[in-house]
């Protein structure tokens, strides 16, 4: 669709722009590269999520591109008849929370599994969010400002890993595009103190709970933990060199959240967790990475040793796929 599409549907409306419940860079930098060009056509809009910003590069990027973003309980204004565009998440995923506006748009590079009519549909299967909403300024010929080409670099840096996980050549393209109007200094900057001291407990306790059964990395994270963070583990225990697959799960006040990772080109990650998560909770994501959760009050399905019954779930559906393969 063309993106001046999108400008038309929301002209004359309140509009939100809604991330998914957790924001990383890849969402905040997409929601205000969104923000930023509908703003350029006379179009407001107030980015929005619900849950937590809880990482502290996430809230180093609200400072650094002076982002403003509203949790769901300040959204007090917000009516049935105000638009909603979701932004790096898709309407009925379980990390999206479903405000009381009306989505009528939706921007996202991840699988869909529970499809739902948009007025504006945007879903590719691209590296990162950003790239999708930089593409917007390159098509339409629209200006972008230095900060926001700044953070939409950032976003697709992020995603992709610095162009090792799941980066296409649009991905590519639109980071050249970016490169000479952004300022580099600012996105160098994100890299510096983005780790808390606290998250080092969250490392020595899956440094020190892994157990690998034949290229799976298991490792479990007994207390309450920022969920991007549980996504950075898994990405550091799947770069030991007899990993190939790495399972990360972390005890949450509202259930057990999971992330995976995969070298396996002939496994989906999304496919893997949503098919072991089936009889507990739900999952989902791109065939390099995905997450998802067990609530609470199904956590007891699991019986008494969570731990075997995760690691036979997860083994169960490997097999599984290696055998339809």
């Amino acid at each position: 669709m063309n993106p001046l599409d999108l400008v038309n549907i929301l002209k004359k409306h309140t509009a939100y722009i809604q991330t998914h419940n957790f924001p990383d860079p890849d969402a905040i930098a997409s929601a205000f590269g969104l923000q930023q060009f509908l703003a350029y056509y006379g179009v407001p809009a107030t980015l929005c999520y619900d849950g937590r910003i809880d990482r502290l590069n996430a809230k180093k990027m609200l400072d650094t591109f002076q982002i403003a973003m509203y949790p769901k309980s300040e959204l007090t204004h917000m009516k049935e008849d105000d638009l909603i565009v979701l932004v790096d998440s898709q309407k009925m995923n379980s990390n999206v929370t479903d405000l009381i506006g009306n989505e009528v748009a939706c921007i996202d590079h991840h699988p869909t599994f529970f499809p739902y009519e948009y007025q504006y549909e945007d879903i590719r299967p691209v590296g990162s969010c950003a790239c999708l909403i930089a593409s917007y300024y390159q098509e339409t010929g629209t200006p972008i400002s230095q900060n926001c080409a700044s953070a939409l670099a950032y976003g697709i840096k992020m995603d992709t890993a610095d162009f090792t996980r799941g980066a296409t050549a649009l991905d590519a393209e639109m980071l050249s595009f970016l490169f000479p109007r952004a300022n580099w200094d600012l996105v160098t900057d994100m890299y510096a103190n983005t780790m808390a001291f606290d998250d080092l407990r969250a490392y020595g306790a899956a440094i020190q709970n892994i157990q690998i059964f034949d290229g799976v990395g298991f490792a479990y994270i007994p207390f309450n933990c920022a969920q991007a963070l549980i996504a950075i583990i898994s990405d550091f225990i799947l770069s030991l060199d007899v990993v190939t697959i790495a399972v990360i799960y972390a005890m949450q006040t509202d259930g057990i959240r999971f992330s995976v990772r995969s070298e396996q080109h002939c496994l989906h990650a999304g496919n893997l967790i949503a098919e072991a998560l089936q009889p507990y909770g739900s999952g989902g994501g791109h065939p390099s990475m995905s997450g998802g959760m067990i609530p609470s009050c199904n956590v007891h399905l699991l019986g008494e040793d969570i731990h075997s019954s995760i690691r036979s779930a997860f083994l169960d559906a490997i097999t599984r796929a290696e055998q339809k393969n």
